[in-house]
């Protein structure tokens, strides 16, 4: 199931042996790929633009990925925290160079769980940035989690939606710091 909203293309998908659904969202951001990547890169800066994230570090940087800590606040229930080990990778495209950076949990390797914050224990997704020409990136931005918790799969679908519509209007804006623009970083 596909829906347009924003300039934003959300498909939607079953999760075999889950209620919870697989998200695909595709947009254009008006910026060059490397600037694009550079604020999904400026992890210790998410809490002052990503929706919802009120903690995010990095714990351990490595020769082929990092390991990042996140606390979520979302409005509607408790807050919820995860590490990821996010793996990065480049390569050429026909426009320039091509992001691709793609996470899965590594919970182990975080913080123990705090009491009154729900651990996420499922959270795979990632961002693939590819440049349309030297001012146009193509995004898109996958995911499949389960937030934990007693919140019935309608809600938690229909958050995700709304979350990753917010999460691409957050790096729409973003983008738009100068500091962003300069070279990879």
């Amino acid at each position: 199931m596909s829906s347009e909203s924003s300039g934003i293309t959300l498909y939607s998908r079953a999760h075999p042996g889950s209620s919870l659904k697989e998200f695909k969202a595709v947009g254009e951001i008006d910026a060059p790929a490397h600037a694009v990547h550079n604020v999904i890169d400026d992890i210790e800066a998410y809490p002052s633009f990503m929706p919802f994230t009120a903690e995010c570090r990095v714990i351990k940087r490595e020769a082929d990925s990092i390991i990042v800590y996140q606390r979520l606040s979302p409005k509607i229930c408790s807050d919820r925290d995860y590490t990821l080990r996010i793996r990065k990778t480049s390569s050429a495209g026909p426009n320039g160079v091509v992001y691709f950076n793609r996470w899965k949990p590594a919970n182990e390797l975080g913080p123990a769980e705090k009491k009154g914050v729900v651990r996420v224990k499922v959270c795979e997704g990632g961002w693939l940035l590819e440049p349309e020409d030297a001012t146009k990136t193509r995004a898109t931005y996958t995911v499949y989690t389960d937030t934990g918790g007693a919140i019935p799969a309608f809600i938690a679908n229909r958050a995700g939606q709304i979350a990753i519509g917010r999460l691409f209007l957050a790096v729409r804006k973003q983008v738009k710091d100068p500091k962003y623009s300069l070279s990879e970083r």
